[in-house]
């Protein structure tokens, strides 16, 4: 799957590529413990999403077919994410380019 679509109760619903949820995962192995900790995941323009397991009533964890499987994607995290999609987008994108880096494997 190359797109997750979540709905939520006040109507709005959003779709997220999986390139994009798996760059911003909201795991350690991502996002550090620090904001200087954070990790730039380059080349995964191809990457899916080969499950979802829900997570009590707050989350599901998503495992990509590339094996990344540590990120808890809270409803909060997915809905924030949803609202920022083209801003965040951006700015990954700028990210890469500045470090010389591609969304290709």
């Amino acid at each position: 799957m190359k797109t997750l679509t979540v709905a939520f109760e006040d109507g709005r619903s959003f779709s997220l590529p999986a390139e994009l949820l798996r760059v911003q995962s909201p795991s350690a192995e991502v996002q550090g413990h620090s904001p200087d900790q954070r990790k730039l995941v380059a080349g995964r323009r191809h990457v899916g999403i080969m499950a979802i397991e829900p997570v009590g009533n707050y989350a599901v964890k998503l495992v990509f077919d590339d094996l990344h499987d540590t990120g808890i994607y809270s409803w909060h995290f997915l809905y924030a994410l949803g609202e920022t999609q083209e801003e965040t987008w951006q700015g990954y994108l700028a990210e890469l380019a500045a470090r010389g880096l591609s969304r290709d494997p």
